[in-house]
């Protein structure tokens, strides 16, 4: 038992850190584009920082953003599915 968690506590680790890697950059992937959709624009009703301030809320509850927690959810699924192959068949 005390392998196991020498062996996932490093991996939660470095999975926390790909994840706040991956928040960041994909927020400011969607920060970017809907600067660039509002430049785009003739006429619009809201100054630019209202519109990407509103756009990145909408962000925030989407699906797309829950996507990322795949960086948890994949590797320990295969890894308990590894371990449950490996011992029980």
């Amino acid at each position: 038992m005390l392998v196991m968690f020498r062996f996932l506590l490093p991996l939660l680790i470095v999975l926390t850190v790909v994840y706040v890697v991956l928040s960041i950059y994909s927020r400011r992937v969607r920060r970017r584009k809907l600067a660039e959709r509002w430049d785009s624009k003739d006429v619009l009703t809201v100054d630019r920082e209202t519109f990407i301030r509103r756009g990145l809320e909408r962000y925030d509850r989407s699906f797309r953003r829950k996507l990322i927690l795949g960086v948890y959810i994949v590797p320990l699924t295969l890894i308990a599915i590894l371990i449950y192959v490996t011992n029980f068949m």
